[in-house]
């Protein structure tokens, strides 16, 4: 989940400034909030960089969702948290699945 919000965190620092005026400044922490997302996504334990990143696509989106609802202020549908516990699913059998088979 921490590296979904550096990385909603950093990409929103380029939507804030592009799309809502606001100052370049703002970049600076969004650049570095994405190099600690790039870092955090390393740490997750798989075999291949592919996994990790199939994996977190779940958590992303969950993350997505809760930066949506804290942040921006708009509540999810039932059908967005649906789609996301859909994905969660998804993420686990990628990230969880027998080694072996």
């Amino acid at each position: 989940m921490v590296a979904g919000f550096c990385e909603i965190g950093g990409c929103f620092a380029f939507w804030a400034w592009l799309r809502q005026g606001r100052s370049m400044a703002c970049l600076i922490p969004g650049m570095a909030s994405l190099v600690v997302f790039a870092w955090l996504l390393t740490r997750i334990d798989t075999d291949t960089a592919g996994q990790a990143y199939a994996a977190y696509g779940g958590i992303y989106i969950l993350a997505s969702l809760t930066w949506m609802r804290v942040v921006e202020g708009y509540t999810p549908t039932r059908w967005e948290i649906l789609g996301a516990a859909i994905c969660l699913v998804g993420a686990g059998i990628i990230l969880f699945h027998p080694r072996n088979a």
